[in-house]
């Protein structure tokens, strides 16, 4: 090997080194897709369970960038259609989805929601993210059968495309013997004091996929 054809090698493995080292550290990102339960809805900024979740990565040293992209009212086909250009700009390691709750306050059919959720799972998992899923449950008030197809849905999305799921995103802030405890007027937005357990419930599973 001559001096030159010996300095491209070189060069070729360094920028490599460069591009590869540069890839994971674009690729160190948590994309949040939600609605106003991860939009801080009614909440001071800063004080929402995603705010939350930044200063708990900080504290334990994982590294990671939160990217909260949630918007209040959002359902989940509203989520399916802003993903890919999402997915685009931020690149992220971890996918989180936390959409559905809308669709079934307004009556939409659950079985397009699952296919919208379907499709988001499947849109992350093409860009090479890992994707967390936040389930959502239903009060009794609607019904006991709507209530149990719901649950069924986050259930069957994850165990269709093999990825981690909340089963229930509002667990100790909706099922409490007083849950209007931690709710805001509006009995639909948790308070502040809620938003720690809402961050608890994400995290041991959140904390798999940042390991």
């Amino acid at each position: 090997m001559n001096r030159r054809h010996f300095n491209a090698v070189a060069l070729s493995l360094s920028l490599g080194v460069v591009f590869e080292a540069q890839a994971v550290k674009e690729s160190r990102k948590i994309l949040v897709v939600g609605d106003s339960l991860s939009a801080e809805y009614g909440l001071k900024r800063g004080s929402g369970w995603v705010a939350l979740l930044e200063q708990r990565i900080k504290q334990y040293g994982y590294g990671f960038e939160v990217v909260n992209a949630s918007i209040s009212g959002d359902t989940t086909l509203g989520g399916r259609s802003r993903l890919p250009a999402l997915l685009e700009e931020h690149k992220p390691r971890i996918l989180i989805i936390e959409l559905g709750g809308n669709d079934a306050l307004r009556g939409l059919p659950l079985q397009t929601s699952q296919d919208n959720l379907n499709a988001m799972v499947r849109s992350g998992q093409e860009k090479n993210a890992k994707v967390l899923v936040l389930g959502m449950q239903m009060p009794p008030n609607y019904g006991p059968d709507y209530a149990k197809q719901m649950t069924k849905m986050y259930s069957d999305v994850s165990k269709s495309n093999h990825v981690a799921l909340v089963p229930f995103f509002l667990k100790g802030v909706a099922d409490i013997p007083d849950p209007t405890l931690l709710f805001q007027a509006d009995r639909i937005h948790p308070t502040e004091a809620a938003h720690p357990t809402l961050l608890n419930n994400v995290w041991p599973a959140l904390k798999k996929l940042m390991a």
